[in-house]
């Protein structure tokens, strides 16, 4: 109780309650600009994290990762364009409610179901993580080269429509970890003499340039094409009423608890995100719905099931990073720079050592999701007037954060150079139907498998049986196996047996 005492006037400190404020709020104004994602924003604001004392910049870092996801909404609805992937699923009926004239209805359901879901989710990773920690406390290094293994394994769920492209970049981001001092007998690792690749290629410009950097280019791109076609500007909608009445709240509640419940459970299995979790939630919204004639024709079941769905996602995917240190989705992936910068280990010994920060984390997910509801409910009518900014005037401002954000970690123009190649290479890799989020995982769980595997062949004198001994690293292992094979031999299964089927129909005939 101490702890959570403690923790409490952390968050609930002036300052905190601020920044938690700034982070939502630029959230918000992120997710709802088409073209931006919740990875690019996280990325380019966490080199701000490093002006913060204590768990400000994570606290503020968990506002926009709230914030972004809700966001998206916002233009799905009014602009028939979702702001994130996980808003994909609300425009199938967010924008016919739009058409209808039920804007405001709309954003409102919107605004609502993202609050209950996030707040859900939150609850669940406060009474699951400490009793998954528990059990994670007995784990050896071949356990943790296991895990390891099985959070690089999931760049099949993260990556691009190629399995192949994944894979690539996750060898990439673990060729990246590699530069520099060795961790064993610190020996210089690919470092061509260079005083600044012996300590390895800073984390946070590869970050901004991965993921805002190259988003920065590509909206260059769209710059010249929307002028080379003279595109024509966004309609305004009219805005109403935003609140949810009783009747609406009543006929949705069932929906926004078994859309939390899945979304819950999907962000806690690494590699899935908040589009798989909106799209589910709204089929099984369809399947379960009094009204399924209603879908695709401005259901309010079919705005709020994808929204609470993907706004759950955010604490089930902190329950495997805080446990295990495995991310849940891409943007846990870039937080994880953010526990390292503060010194937190992320896994089992992060809640026996860091309690408080801890119940820290706990609180300020709940802050910054009912901050979430309070600035969308108050605040709709000027997010909407946001999404009106000219790619334009938004590309040279992020640029120019991306500059201070690298410039800002080790105060050198290196690192701006290396932000700008990372983000250079990474625009060509996008051209190329690459993801980025298999880069950044190999990048921060390569160092925790390599240590993992190097101290378990010390253990076993060099005897690689090590690895099957232990029922956690081998089931790990399997399950890291499965997850690598099957998105390959899926597709490869599946065209034999419509091959076969074909074969017998056509000799039937």
């Amino acid at each position: 109780m101490h702890d959570i005492i403690q923790a409490a006037g952390i968050v609930f400190s002036y300052q905190a309650l601020l920044i938690v404020f700034m982070g939502t709020l630029a959230g918000i104004l992120i997710g709802s600009l088409p073209g931006l994602t919740v990875n690019m924003g996280i990325a380019l604001l966490m080199p701000l994290t490093f002006s913060f004392q204590g768990l400000e910049g994570i606290l503020m870092l968990l506002g926009v990762y709230c914030g972004a996801i809700y966001g998206g909404s916002i233009s799905a609805i009014l602009i028939n364009t979702p702001g994130t992937p996980a808003s994909a699923a609300t425009v199938l009926d967010g924008y016919p409610m739009t058409l209808k004239g039920e804007a405001g209805r709309a954003l409102g359901l919107s605004t609502a179901s993202s609050m209950f879901g996030g707040l859900f989710s939150a609850i669940a990773l406060i009474i699951v993580a400490p009793q998954l920690a528990k059990v994670a406390t007995g784990l050896a290094a071949p356990d943790y080269f296991a895990l390891g293994v099985f959070g690089i394994s999931i760049i099949t769920s993260v990556s691009s429509q190629s399995v192949i492209k994944g894979l690539m970049g996750g060898c990439i981001g673990l060729f990246i970890a590699t530069i520099g001092l060795d961790p064993m007998t610190a020996g210089m690792r690919f470092t061509f003499d260079s005083f600044y690749l012996m300590g390895g290629i800073s984390f946070v410009p590869v970050l901004v340039g991965l993921f805002a950097f190259s988003q920065a280019l590509l909206g260059i791109e769209e710059n010249w094409k929307e002028i080379r076609e003279n595109a024509p500007a966004r309609p305004k909608t009219k805005i109403t009423r935003v609140l949810p009445t009783w009747v609406d709240f009543r006929r949705v509640l069932p929906t926004y608890i078994r859309s939390s419940a899945i979304g819950t459970a999907i962000g806690s299995i690494p590699g899935t995100g908040g589009d798989i979790a909106s799209f589910i939630s709204y089929t099984e919204a369809k399947r379960w719905s009094k009204h399924p004639e209603e879908f695709g024709k401005g259901s309010i079941e079919g705005v709020s099931a994808p929204e609470a769905g993907a706004n759950s996602v955010a604490g089930g995917a902190m329950v495997p990073l805080m446990t295990l240190g495995i991310p849940g989705d891409g943007a846990t992936a870039i937080m994880m720079g953010a526990f390292m910068v503060q010194g937190l280990q992320l896994g089992p010994l992060l809640f026996t050592e860091h309690p408080v920060e801890v119940n820290t984390i706990f609180i300020g997910l709940l802050v910054a999701n009912l901050m979430m509801g309070i600035l969308g409910f108050s605040s709709i009518r000027l997010f909407t007037r946001v999404m009106s900014v000219p790619r334009k005037l938004l590309v040279p401002i992020i640029l120019v954060l991306c500059t201070v954000g690298a410039y800002s970690v080790n105060n050198t123009m290196t690192d701006v150079f290396v932000m700008m190649i990372a983000g250079v290479c990474a625009y060509v890799m996008l051209k190329l139907d690459f993801s980025m989020s298999p880069v950044i995982i190999g990048i921060i769980l390569g160092p925790m498998v390599e240590g993992n595997l190097r101290r378990s062949l010390i253990m076993s004198d060099g005897d690689f049986s090590i690895f099957a001994t232990s029922p956690v690293c081998a089931i790990f292992l399997i399950i890291a196996l499965l997850t690598l094979t099957i998105p390959v031999i899926g597709p490869k299964i599946k065209a034999r047996r419509r091959a076969r089927k074909a074969a017998e129909n056509g000799s039937s005939v």
